[in-house]
């Protein structure tokens, strides 16, 4: 199985010369250590940063550049600041070309809650519901069960929804799987984890086509 950084490693496979990406909190922020030698991404967030690096070393650490987890962050050259009313423009305008958001269930039709518990206090709903109505492709990073080992891969989300019908491709610490309009397919098992453990973990419609590969992580750079 993976950890947190091999699920970014693996997502950030998917980036892209001269994509604009909005990370989500959690395991999404991750992604900004692990971009591929050789191409030029732009991170975005929604509190109004765009050019966001790395995490900051230990002791190098800046308490007033944060980003809308409120971690801190390192900004590259070129990077710029601004108000909360441009970064949503450029999100509902449809100028991210990927987002990476985490959830908590997300169903066999691509649709992902990612925002409320019932019965649990929440801050905020924060750019969740924003981000999912307008990103041209959104690639999911979560655990593939909680931790009363309940899939989290369903054939139909029970908490409250943020977005229908929005999810392309999801990774978590067992596969790579593509969310297609016969459910989920199966695109890439994580080293040493079989397809019947995968199986077994996903509780939505699952495709098998084939022999499934084993997920190809190299070192990247950050």
């Amino acid at each position: 199985m993976l950890d947190k950084n091999g699920i970014a490693k693996r997502i950030a496979k998917e980036l892209k010369d001269g994509y604009y990406v909005n990370l989500g909190i959690g395991i999404p922020t991750l992604v900004a250590n692990y971009i591929p030698e050789g191409i030029s991404v732009t991170f975005q967030s929604e509190n109004g940063m765009l050019g966001m690096g790395p995490f900051p070393f230990e002791g190098e650490e800046d308490a007033d550049l944060i980003n809308a987890g409120k971690q801190t962050v390192t900004m590259l050259p070129g990077g710029c600041y601004f108000d909360s009313a441009t970064s949503f423009a450029m999100i509902r305008g449809e100028h991210v070309d990927l987002t990476v958001l985490g959830a908590m269930e997300v169903s066999e039709t691509g649709d992902i809650s990612n925002w409320k518990i019932p019965g649990k206090m929440v801050k905020g709903m924060g750019g969740a519901m924003d981000l999912v109505a307008s990103a041209k492709n959104i690639i999911v990073a979560m655990q593939h069960v909680n931790k009363a080992g309940e899939s989290k891969l369903l054939s139909k989300c029970t908490l409250p929804i943020t977005g229908v019908g929005c999810v392309k491709k999801i990774v978590t610490e067992l596969a790579v799987i593509e969310v297609t309009s016969e459910g989920f397919k199966l695109l890439e098992r994580a080293p040493g984890v079989s397809v019947e453990e995968i199986q077994k973990a996903t509780e939505g419609k699952l495709i098998v086509e084939g022999e499934i590969p084993e997920m190809q992580i190299t070192d990247a750079i950050a």
